[in-house]
This record gives structure tokens, sequence and C-alpha cells, in this order.
């Protein structure tokens, strides 16, 4: 009678053995792509959380203050948030090619608001209102600047850390957008010295600056 090795009785544990006494299957470890697909949704989300709670801060703002600066920021913001959309549902899908028409989708609600801007800049240059409360509006292109420069280390951190064209393009996109903010502070603060009609001008100069952003981004997408 043949006696069975005990390595024959109990191959199936030797099939699952590792080096080292570790298992050899990978039961327990996620897919590269699923730990991607969640890191990304929590990045846009997040950033989306941001842009959302800036933009109802400025549009209260707006209607106290009618200052066609910060309606143009507050447009753009509005239009950024709206961005982590289409991002949101190309890291859900786990496809590449998707977040490339993301980045897409980011660079036409940019041009969209441009064009919106500057529709409401000339209107008020050809019907021109006087704005108060410049001290609260100064405060609103302060929120803008703050809530756009978060999102932009939001959406910066997460495009490095998941190698995403298109979350770096929308990162870039918030940083210079802070900066835009900044010229409604400029508003108020020409206005108070007495040129009200500076202020559908500097919302023509960020509209100008929306458009450079735009081509900017098109080409950050077109060559990834």
């Amino acid at each position: 009678m043949t006696t069975e090795r005990p390595e024959a009785a109990s191959g199936h544990e030797h099939e699952h053995a590792a080096p080292g006494g570790g298992h050899g299957h990978s039961h327990g470890l996620v897919d590269p792509s699923i730990t991607r697909s969640r890191d990304g949704l929590r990045t846009v989300l997040l950033s989306l959380g941001v842009l959302l709670v800036t933009a109802l801060l400025q549009g209260f703002i707006f209607l106290v203050t009618g200052s066609v600066a910060l309606l143009a920021d507050l447009i753009h913001n509005f239009g950024d948030a709206l961005t982590a959309v289409p991002l949101g549902i190309a890291f859900l899908l786990r496809s590449r090619q998707a977040e490339k028409g993301a980045g897409y989708f980011v660079v036409a609600t940019i041009f969209a608001s441009a064009c919106v801007a500057a529709y409401e800049a000339i209107d008020r240059l050809i019907n021109p209102q006087t704005i108060d409360h410049l001290g609260v509006l100064a405060a609103a292109g302060a929120i803008g600047f703050a809530g756009n420069e978060i999102t932009a280390q939001i959406r910066l951190r997460g495009g490095r850390r998941l190698d995403s064209p298109a979350l770096i393009a929308d990162g870039n996109h918030a940083r210079v957008d802070g900066y835009v903010s900044l010229a409604v502070i400029a508003s108020a603060a020409v206005t108070a010295l007495g040129y009200p009609r500076a202020d559908p001008l500097i919302g023509l100069t960020i509209t100008l600056v929306i458009l450079r952003i735009t081509w900017q981004s098109f080409h950050t997408i077109r060559n990834s």
C-alpha cells in the first residue's frame, strides 16, 4: 500500500501559502482603479461643497450691492461648482477618456460664464447703477478669494495624486479665479473713490481673464 505524502494531502494549503507565512491570494486587496475612483470622488465633492458655499455667500451680497464685478465673479464661481458634476461622473466610471471629456466640459463652462459676465458688464456700462454697501462688497471679494484658493488646493493636490489632467486644470483654474475675486475688492475701492463706472470696466477685465483661462485650460486638456 502506498502511503500518501503529507504534502499531497495538504496540497491546497501549500498552493495558497506564500513565502514568510503570508497568504498567496489577494482576496483582501482593492482594485487600484476603485481606490482612485473613490479618492477622485471625495476630492470633487469636497471642492464642490467649498465653491457652493462661496457662491451662495457672494450671491446674497450681490442682491444687496448689485455690483457687476461681483456678479461676474459669482457667475464664474457657480459655474466652477457645476464642473464638479462631469468630473465626479468620470471618476465614478473609472474612465480616463471620460475624464478628458469632463475636462472639455469644464472649458465650455468657463467660456459660457465669460460670455454672461461680458453681457452684464456691457449692459451696466450702457445703463449705470449706483453701488452701495462697498464694505460688504469688498468682503465678498475676500470670500471669493478664500473659497477659490481652498478649492484650488484641494483639486491640485488630488489631481497630482491621481495623475488627472482634468482635475489639475480645474485646480489651476480655481487658483486664478481667486485672484480674479480680488478684482471685486478693487471695484469697491475705486467706486468709493468716486469712479462708479470703473465697476463694469473691472467686470470686463475679469471677462478677459476668464477667456484667457479658457484658452489655457483647453490646451491642458487637449495635450493630456
